[in-house]
Parts: C-alpha cells; sequence; structure tokens
C-alpha cells in the first residue's frame, strides 16, 4: 500500500486506538506507583523493614519472599527496592540493585556478570564486563571492583531462585564483606519463589552461612483483585469497559489462587479482543474468551522448548484426565497411556523411571503437581500426578506441536 499523502502516515498502520488509553499499565513488566498498590501494606512495611539499613549505607537483612505466581512478590521488591534508592539518594548514598530471573539465568557466571553489568559505571570502575570470554573466578573478580567503586548498598533480587543450578552465588555473595572482597560497600540478597520448602534444598554451606529473614505473600481475594484491576482502569478509554467486566476478570482469577498477575493479563487480552473484532466496548464474553487465550498463553511458556518425549507424556496425562472422574494418576497408569501413544507416533519407548524423572522435571517447572503417597506399613510410597491447568487447555496447546496433533 502506498502512504496517505495527505498526512505522510502509511494507511497500513493503524494511529488511533479506540480501546486502550495506555496499554502499559497492563504490561507484567510495568512497576506501578506506590498508590496503585494494594492489598499488601503488611508486606511493604516487611519489605521495607528488611531493606531499610540501606538508606544510611548499612548492609541490609537478607531476605527470602515466597507465595504463589502472582501475589506480588516480584511488584513489591521492586516497588520497595526503588523506594530505597530514592530516599538514599537523599544523603548522597548510592544504592543500585540488579533484577535476575533465575528461570533465564540459573549458573553462577550469569548470575554474576549480570550483577556486575548492571552495576557497573566503567567510567568511575574503570572496569568492562564483557559478555563472554572470561571464567567464574574472572566475572568475579570485577564484579567487587564495580560493587566497591560504584555503590554503596548493591542489592541483588533473585526471581524464581529456585531455579538456581549452583547455590554458591549465594554463599559468596552474602559473604563478601566478611571474607573481605568488599571493603567499601555491601550486598543485600532478596530471593522470590513459590516453593516455601526452597530453603530445606540449600547445600549446608550456604544453610550456615545465609542468615536471612523469611516472609510469605498470600493469594489475593477477589475485592483485593478488584481494586487492583480498578487502580489499572485508566489503561482504557472513559466508558470503554462495561461493568461487569472489572468484578468477572476478578472472580475469575480468584479461583486460580488469586492471582494478580492473570487477572491483568486477562483484562488485557480482553481489551485487545475488543479491539480486533471492532467492537466499541469490552464486554463480559471478551472477558471469558480472555480467561481462555490467557492460560493457554501461559500454559505454552511453561511448555515452551519441552522435548518432544515430555510432551508425550503430558499428553498421556491429560487422557487420562479427560476420560477418567480422577484428577491425579500414579506414574505406572500414565507410563500405561504414554507407550500407547508412543506407539501411534513411532516414538522410541523411555523407561518407567525416565518418565519418573521427566514428571518429576514438570513438577519442578510447575507444569503438573507430584506428591508421593504411602502404600501403607513396609510397602513403600508412589507418586500421584495431576494437571495444574484445565486438561481442555492443556490439549489445545499440545496439539500445536504437529506430531502430536495427528493422534488426533
Amino acid at each position: 500500500m502506498a502512504s496517505d499523502e495527505s498526512d505522510g502516515r502509511d494507511p497500513l498502520f493503524r494511529y488511533d486506538d479506540p480501546i486502550f488509553a495506555d496499554e502499559r499499565l497492563l504490561e507484567i513488566t510495568h512497576l506501578p506507583g506506590p498508590d496503585r498498590i494494594v492489598g499488601r501494606d503488611d508486606q511493604m512495611l516487611r519489605v521495607a523493614d528488611a531493606l531499610n539499613p540501606a538508606i544510611f549505607g548499612s548492609k541490609p537483612s537478607h531476605l527470602f519472599i515466597f507465595g504463589k505466581t502472582g501475589t506480588g512478590k516480584s511488584l513489591i521488591s521492586r516497588s520497595i527496592t526503588q523506594r530505597v534508592i530514592t530516599e538514599a539518594e537523599r544523603d548522597d548514598i548510592n544504592v543500585k540493585y540488579a533484577f535476575i530471573d533465575c528461570g533465564e539465568q540459573n549458573t553462577e557466571a550469569s548470575i554474576v556478570k549480570t550483577v556486575a553489568q548492571v552495576v557497573n559505571e566503567p567510567e568511575r570502575s574503570g572496569v568492562t564486563v564483557p559478555d563472554r570470554g572470561l571464567g567464574t573466578g574472572d566475572y568475579y573478580k570485577r564484579l567487587w571492583d564495580v560493587i566497591d567503586r560504584c555503590t554503596d548498598v548493591t542489592i541483588v533480587i533473585l526471581d524464581e531462585i529456585d531455579m538456581l543450578e549452583d547455590d554458591e552465588v549465594l554463599r559468596k555473595l552474602s559473604r563478601a564483606g566478611e571474607n573481605r572482597r568488599i571493603s567499601d560497600s555491601s550486598i543485600g540478597i532478596v530471593g522470590i519463589s513459590n516453593k516455601i520448602d526452597f530453603p530445606d534444598n540449600l547445600s549446608e554451606r550456604v544453610k550456615s552461612s545465609l542468615s536471612r529473614d523469611e516472609l510469605v505473600f498470600p493469594p489475593y481475594d477477589a475485592n483485593q483483585l478488584i481494586d487492583i484491576l480498578n487502580k489499572r482502569r485508566d489503561a482504557f478509554h472513559e466508558e470503554v469497559i462495561t461493568d461487569e467486566v472489572i468484578p468477572l476478570t476478578a472472580a475469575l482469577a480468584a479461583q486460580e489462587h488469586g492471582d494478580a498477575r492473570k487477572a491483568i493479563d486477562i483484562l488485557r487480552n480482553a481489551g485487545r479482543l475488543a479491539k480486533k473484532r471492532n467492537d466499541a466496548r469490552v464486554t463480559e464474553e471478551h472477558v471469558r474468551a480472555a480467561k481462555e487465550k490467557t492460560e493457554a498463553d501461559r500454559f505454552s511458556e511453561l511448555i515452551e522448548g519441552s522435548p518432544q518425549q515430555a510432551k508425550a507424556i503430558l499428553y498421556a496425562l491429560t487422557l487420562l484426565t479427560e476420560n477418567s472422574t480422577e484428577d491425579e494418576f500414579p506414574t505406572k497408569i500414565i507410563y500405561s497411556q504414554y507407550k500407547q501413544i508412543t506407539g501411534r507416533l513411532e516414538l522410541d519407548i523411555l523407561s518407567e523411571r525416565r518418565v519418573q524423572e521427566i514428571l518429576q522435571e514438570q513438577n519442578f517447572l510447575n507444569v503438573i503437581q507430584s506428591e508421593r503417597e504411602g502404600r501403607g506399613r513396609g510397602r513403600g510410597a508412589h507418586a500421584k500426578h495431576r494437571l495444574l491447568e484445565d486438561p481442555e487447555i492443556v490439549k489445545k496447546v499440545l496439539l500445536r506441536d504437529s506430531r502430536l496433533s495427528m493422534e488426533e
């Protein structure tokens, strides 16, 4: 298409948005101001209390935060840290922070490198931190130099800390001052996880060296979710969303353990759906359709890149769930269904032990939930597994895989 000569704009694109006034307010990466955060007053106070010493250039307390997805853990951690930085600046105290998603960067070297790169001011430190080419020990040396020369306090936020490949980085960061790796600065660690038993799995060396506070974030209830969504209502033009949209979105998300992130995702997807259909308003119908899309998108993200065999095992569990009144199944039953699927798809059949390991991996990734059940005295225990998502959604996502779709 040619450009519109009247104003120089390309007619292929749309330059007005009849639905959204500022869609960025509904992005997961958006950090709302303090006045937009609701239902977390106690948790904000606890996080602020742990980080408060940083305002004066002193070492903050290390803090582990636990809670289900969408309960505000990352949001509050980032928000309070940003406020600490602002307050510290009043007294010329230089506080910096690095936010690391351990789901993406889970090795010791990648974490140390990233923290160093975020904190570094090369003209001040005289240090460069390359993306590659250095060993872990060299990255640590540069990190210590950068922290000492560029900050008074460095706060390291490790989201999904349970995904760490090696927890040695926690020991080295927490003891950097004590071991005289840094002398003019200090480090505070905020670890975030949805697994409350994560500290039990830390190595003994880390357990003995990492003194910390712990904090649990409860799920939001429906009323809190309504407040959260109302605080972001100005993402839409006035009068665009109908009265039932926010209460319905909150109610649907409250059913899923009070997940605010999911509620915001549903609301944004409802708006996008209305715009795609050229509808003037966002309605209850858009919300219900958006819920299904949001769930499918989330599950798709979880299994993105999963091997064919893992998808076949999940498909076996999905078929069992669909065709039974039960919602959890022992490994042996799943294995039997899995062998039928692999036979039809001409996939190699893994051993039952390997299938059990893959199921445990999926449990760790929160794709499914696995629990061990005792068989009775002297008879050991076996694992049972269940889907965490609606089987219809799981099936729809799995069938996007061209090979699995041959099953249909």
